[in-house]
Parts: C-alpha cells; sequence; structure tokens
C-alpha cells in the first residue's frame, strides 16, 4: 500500500462523514443557492478545518462560481478540493534538504514527538546523512530510554544527561557535541508541555532561546500536533506559536479517527507550513507532506460516489419503461395468441368467444368455491324466523377479476 493510499484509510471516517453530509445535502437538488453554501459551510465547519479556513474557503468558492456562473452544485464541489489544498501555507524551503541544521521539536504529551525524532533519525541515516539526537526530555518516565531504543535502531549518537536534569544544559551539549562531529542534521526531543500552564510554557521558552542563541547552524522549531485532538489542537497551536514563534507542523496519528481538518486550520490560520506527516508507527508511516493529496483525501471524488450510487440503485431497482415495454409486448402477444386461435381440442377460437370463455371460467372457479360449513347447534325459532338481508345489491364477486383482466388484456372487458 503506497503512502497515499495510508492517508486516504487514514482519513477514511473522515471522508465517509463528509460525503455522508454532501449526499444529504444534493438530495435536495443541485441548485447553488444560499441554502447550498450555509450546508456547504457547515459541513465543512464539522470536518474540523476552523471558522476562518471555512469562511475562505467558501469566499474563494463563491467568487468562482459567480465568474464561472455555475448553477449546479455539484460543479462547485469539483473545485472543492483544490481550494482545500490552497488553504495550506506552503514553504519556502524543505527545512530538512537545508542541511546542516538543528530542528527542536515541541508539543504537548502523547503527541508523538520522541517516536517522529527517531523515525527521522532513520530515514536521513539511511540516505547518508550525519544525524545527532538530543535527549531534551528528561523529565517524563522513560523519555530518555525510549529515544535510546530509536538511536539503537538507527544507528546514530544520542546526547543524554542523568533523568531530572535540566533540559536547556542537555541541548546545549548536543549543539556542542554536534560540531565536534560535523553534524548535518541535529534533531533534539523537548519534554511535553501543557499549553494552558504558563510556567510549563516560560521553561520550554527557556529551552529553544538557549539552543537558538548557542547554535550557529539555522534553528527549526517545529510543532508535533496530534490529528485526533481536534480544534483543541488549533488552540495548542495558537499558544505553542505565541510563546515560540513556530516555524512549522508536523501531523500524527491520522489512524482512522482523526477528522484530519484541524490540519488545515493550523497551518491556514498561523501560516505555518506542514512539513511531515504520520499515518502509523512503522518507519515508514512517516513522509514528506503533500497539500493536493492530502485534500484529496479528505474530501474524496464526490462525483464518483454520487455515479456509483445511481448505478447502484438503477441495478437494484427495475426501470419503468423496460417494464411498460414488457407489459406492451405481452399483450400484443395474448392479442396475437386469441387473433390467430390458440390450439386446442375444438380448432380455431375466435377472439369474443375466448374472452367470453375466459369470464365464465372466473365466473366458474368463484362459484365453486367451498361454502361455509353448517352449524350443529340448534336455531331458535325467533332466528329462524329472522328476516333475511337481500343480496341482490352485494357487489359480484367476478368484479375484482374483470378488473384484474383489464389490467392486461389487450380488448379490455
Amino acid at each position: 500500500m503506497g503512502f497515499f493510499d495510508r492517508i486516504k484509510k487514514g482519513l477514511g471516517a473522515s471522508n465517509a462523514s463528509f460525503k455522508e453530509r454532501m449526499n444529504i445535502m444534493m438530495d435536495r437538488g443541485p441548485d447553488v443557492d444560499e441554502d447550498f453554501w450555509d450546508e456547504l459551510e457547515e459541513a465543512l465547519i464539522l470536518s474540523d478545518l476552523g471558522a476562518q479556513a471555512t469562511d475562505d474557503i467558501i469566499e474563494n468558492l463563491r467568487d468562482l462560481a459567480t465568474r464561472k456562473a455555475l448553477s449546479d452544485g455539484w460543479d462547485v464541489l469539483d473545485l472543492l478540493v483544490d481550494e482545500v489544498a490552497a488553504s495550506f501555507t506552503e514553504p519556502e524551503v524543505d527545512v530538512f534538504d537545508e542541511l546542516p541544521r538543528v530542528v527542536l521539536f515541541v508539543g504537548i504529551n502523547g503527541t508523538g514527538k520522541t517516536t517522529t525524532v527517531g523515525k527521522l533519525a532513520a530515514r536521513y541515516t539511511q540516505a547518508g546523512k550525519k544525524v545527532l539526537l538530543g535527549s531534551g526530555d528528561t523529565f517524563r518516565a522513560a523519555a530518555i530510554e525510549q529515544l535510546e531504543v530509536w538511536s539503537e535502531r538507527a544507528g546514530v549518537e544520542m546526547v543524554t544527561r542523568e533523568r531530572g536534569s535540566d533540559p536547556a544544559s542537555v541541548c546545549y551539549e548536543t549543539i556542542e557535541r554536534a560540531e565536534e562531529l560535523g553534524s548535518e542534521l541535529v534533531l533534539i526531543d523537548t519534554a511535553g508541555r501543557l499549553h494552558t500552564s504558563d510556567d510549563l510554557m516560560r521553561e520550554l521558552e527557556k529551552v529553544v532561546n538557549v539552543v537558538r542563541k548557542r547554535s550557529q547552524m539555522p534553528v527549526t522549531t517545529l510543532l508535533v500536533i496530534d490529528a485526533t485532538t481536534g480544534q483543541n489542537g488549533l488552540q495548542q497551536a495558537r499558544e505553542f506559536n505565541k510563546a515560540l514563534a513556530l516555524d512549522g507542523l508536523i501531523v500524527t496519528k491520522l489512524d482512522g479517527t482523526a477528522k484530519g481538518g484541524i490540519a488545515v486550520a493550523v497551518s491556514h490560520e498561523l501560516g505555518l507550513p506542514i512539513y511531515k506527516i504520520g499515518v502509523g508507527e512503522g518507519l515508514e508511516d512517516l513522509d514528506d507532506f503533500d497539500a493536493h493529496d492530502f485534500a484529496h483525501a479528505l474530501i474524496g471524488e464526490l462525483d464518483d460516489r454520487e455515479s456509483e450510487e445511481f448505478e447502484a440503485a438503477t441495478e437494484a431497482e427495475p426501470d419503468a419503461s423496460s417494464s411498460d415495454d414488457a407489459l406492451s409486448s405481452d399483450k400484443e402477444s395474448a392479442n396475437a395468441d386469441v387473433a390467430s386461435g390458440a390450439p386446442g381440442e375444438g380448432g380455431e377460437v375466435r377472439a369474443d368467444e375466448a374472452a367470453s370463455a375466459s369470464i365464465e371460467a372466473a365466473g366458474a372457479a368463484t362459484q365453486s368455491a367451498p361454502e361455509e360449513p353448517a352449524a350443529e347447534a340448534s336455531v331458535p325459532d325467533s332466528a329462524a324466523t329472522a328476516e333475511v338481508p337481500d343480496l341482490s345489491q352485494a357487489k359480484p364477486v367476478e368484479k375484482p377479476v374483470k378488473k384484474r383482466l383489464r389490467d392486461w388484456w389487450p380488448q379490455g372487458l
């Protein structure tokens, strides 16, 4: 399975939910009216694209629909993938290609910072780059041991100190060691910090400032964000960006439970490019971010889905015109048989005689129906002398038969 297929699978839940809302919206008709724009806006908001990105996307689509005179909703939705892709902030350069460089990874606990550092170390070591790791997460239990496992897998050196040490001092030593080794790419893992804690954010700000002042190489600070956090991820990004002046994003854990639209919201509102995207735990599950591929996986081919559903419905339900043609053919066949005379013991039979015979047979079948068994119990004299209702006005039993015959008989009755 290719990486795009893994992204598509990871965004499957979001894609299916969005398509369902689109199909419900289009069931009322394809007219591009105010209801159409309101429902499309609601669908994008519910996909976690955020208010600002959604407003800009809707405004751009309105402008395109006016300039191109689009009156069909499906024509507007054809442009949606391109508009979502254009909402992402494009990086000026790929920081992982412009080496040497120091990259700091920040974010709250559990977003996958340490795993991302390990994957990148393995990837760029295999590409022939001199990589050095720095374990700046000296507080979380087993954080140092976890990064050590990754350094062994990648075959790279790691700078660390005992648990509880000052993370800024670890980062300082990492940069010194990188200069001694001539490292091209320095990856520093930092401790997770809650964006709601001012004290913890100030500690992290101190770490970032030390690295920026000490390093002679360019320093890039990347926020690792968990795609499953939804709109809370946008608030995280706002606080981290305000404290650290972020340079970009890495989006992780697109494992099928994420809505995925949060990546659009953060990149668009804060003007931060996304450099990498993760869809699993394996080394191959972290790759370069492509805006159009991501938008395509998030939105999908809406017209293709509609076409498939239409074809399925067409196959499941018989065509009314085909049924009429078949009925007409049966009538013509019956008429031909009657006109020419059906073979039987009496030889040729005229059409009017055949019709009369059919009615008589139907009446005979009705008259031959079994009667209700007589009650064996004795009947009071008053009941015996009771007036018997007149059944002469009752509806003949053969009329329903005649009605059914008229439905298909060519000459009518």
